[in-house]
């Protein structure tokens, strides 16, 4: 699929408008090469050597006399030769038409990107850049590569000034700029919309970051001494550790466990909300951009057209929703989708109070749509999410019962399992509670999930369609999926577990006309 497949028309229509009226970059298509900054060679070497440690060291240590020792040295010799020829042969352009890369010397490559296909330019400063104060700015499109590293969606300058970033991120998104220059001439360099308040704090253990780094550190921990055949039980402090917990009775040792790790996951989740949202600032610029900054060490920057929303997204994890926040994010072209939207580079606004999440939805989007009332849906969904997850822990029960019946596995495995049912059904019943959908103003609005909790409000005009689908199980209780494809965010947004003619209509009403043959023949038939 090219990036204009996945653009809706009314898309399509407007980047035909703006390339029409887009001024020349760079003047003529003789435009002036740039190259990355130099400086970037005190530091590319380095980063290469040690990504490559791991196969020096293995060649240093155990490759003594041993002919494939010098496999190790050549591997790392290459590494370090095709970072500084990437760093040495990069240069790149921008024309009237678009943003042209080159590079490579052995390998060459050539690389060129429409600027009416650009949607984000993402400058981002790691340590590594601070020291030199540079910058990678990424130049992104509305297409979402799959694999692990950048794809054709995107265009990486790794190594230029922080004032050429700043440079290229007003080139290339702000098309506008000379159109709307009279209208703006008075007005101030950029609205502040939200900042960081230090009192979001408290939210920060509520995100469980520290508990993702607490496995990810075990993990990594279990896995080296396993491989090394190394028992921590070695050290004195860990055998006195042992001992106490062996002298002292179940339960306290299982409270001060828990209360020990409770402690170190709220540490360092708090550590984490300061790393990434430190210095956090969202602002309007006047023509028509957002621009969002936040980190601590590592420092990120990135504008989205307002052109390019499509709505926001409320989301409210079990544990932050306890405790009466939530985060904020865009539903715009172009963002990438990673792991969260904190990685995507959507994110409106941090972990924070839930009125000012709203606030900060209604002050983007010029209302808040996320605050409609909602309207419920069937009982008959709530009989399905009941139904779903008592039988899931049922069925654990059964297997882990099963491994005990055949001696594989002590009873209390199975007994906890069942244990889970009355948290099963009460998670069930939370799901049929967080479902709901309205239409205020041009917005589709939906809600789901429990553990997970997200409630986006989707342009209707920015749907590239819309799909009604059911299940063999939906159709015997008279329910029907809504799906919202969007060129944006997620890529679809459902309506899950709607009354049948109640999702008929409310797609209808989303894509009006789309649908309206099929409910005719229906009526018809009836």
């Amino acid at each position: 699929m090219s990036p204009a497949d996945a653009l809706s028309p009314a898309e399509a229509a407007e980047n035909t408008a703006q390339a029409a009226v887009t001024p020349p970059a760079e003047g003529t298509q003789d435009a002036p090469w740039h190259h990355l900054d130099r400086r970037m060679l005190l530091i590319r070497p380095v980063l290469d050597l040690v990504k490559s440690l791991p196969v020096l060291l293995g060649a240093l240590l155990f490759g003594h006399g041993e002919p494939w020792q010098w496999i190790g040295l050549v591997f790392t010799a290459v590494a370090v030769f095709t970072g500084v020829s990437h760093v040495l042969t990069s240069r790149y352009r921008i024309t009237e038409a678009q943003v042209e890369w080159h590079t490579g010397l052995l390998l060459r490559k050539q690389r060129a990107i429409p600027r009416d296909r650009i949607r984000t330019v993402d400058v981002t400063s790691e340590p590594k850049h601070r020291l030199f104060s540079l910058a990678a700015a990424r130049i992104g499109t509305g297409r979402h590569s799959h694999g692990k590293g950048p794809g054709k969606d995107e265009l990486v300058l790794d190594a230029v000034t922080t004032a050429e970033a700043q440079r290229l991120r007003t080139l290339l998104l702000h098309r506008k700029a000379e159109a709307v220059a009279t209208e703006t001439a008075a007005a101030p360099p950029e609205q502040l919309i939200a900042a960081v308040d230090k009192r979001w704090l408290r939210y920060a253990p509520f995100t469980l970051s520290g508990l993702a780094v607490v496995g990810a550190t075990v993990g990594t921990v279990y896995h080296f001494a396993h491989e090394l055949h190394f028992d921590p039980i070695q050290f004195s402090l860990v055998q006195t550790v042992v001992g106490h917990f062996a002298d002292t009775p179940a339960w306290v040792s299982l409270v001060l466990a828990a209360a020990g790790l409770l402690v170190l996951v709220s540490l360092l989740s708090i550590g984490g909300y300061v790393l990434s949202f430190w210095n956090f600032r969202l602002t309007r610029e006047p023509a028509g951009t957002l621009h969002i900054r936040r980190g601590l060490i590592t420092t990120r920057s990135v504008s989205i057209e307002e052109d390019r929303l499509r709505g926001a997204e409320i989301r409210e994890p079990l544990p932050l929703r306890l405790a009466g926040g939530a985060r904020c994010v865009a539903i715009a072209g172009g963002l990438r989708e990673g792991k969260g939207a904190d990685k995507g580079g959507g994110l409106l606004l941090p972990p924070a109070p839930l009125a000012r999440a709203h606030e900060v939805v209604a002050d983007v989007l010029g209302e808040d749509p996320v605050a409609t009332p909602l309207t419920r849906h069937p009982r008959r969904a709530l009989y399905r999410r009941l139904s779903r997850a008592v039988l899931g822990v049922l069925l654990l029960a059964a297997a882990l019962y099963g491994l005990a019946w055949l001696g594989a596995l002590p009873d209390w495995p199975w007994q906890a399992a069942l244990g889970l049912v009355p948290f099963a059904a009460l998670v069930g019943w939370d799901r049929y509670r967080g479902l709901g959908h309205a239409f205020t103003g041009r917005y589709l609005v939906t809600r789901s999930g429990s553990l997970d909790r997200g409630t986006a409000a989707v342009r209707c005009d920015g749907l590239t369609g819309v799909v009604v689908e059911r299940s063999y199980f939906q159709r015997r209780a008279g329910l029907v999926t809504v799906i919202a494809p969007v060129a944006a965010g997620k890529g679809k947004y459902l309506v899950l577990d709607v009354g049948e003619s109640d999702g008929l209509a409310l797609a209808d009403r989303a894509v009006p006309g789309l649908l309206t043959p099929f409910l005719t023949g229906e009526r018809d038939r009836g």
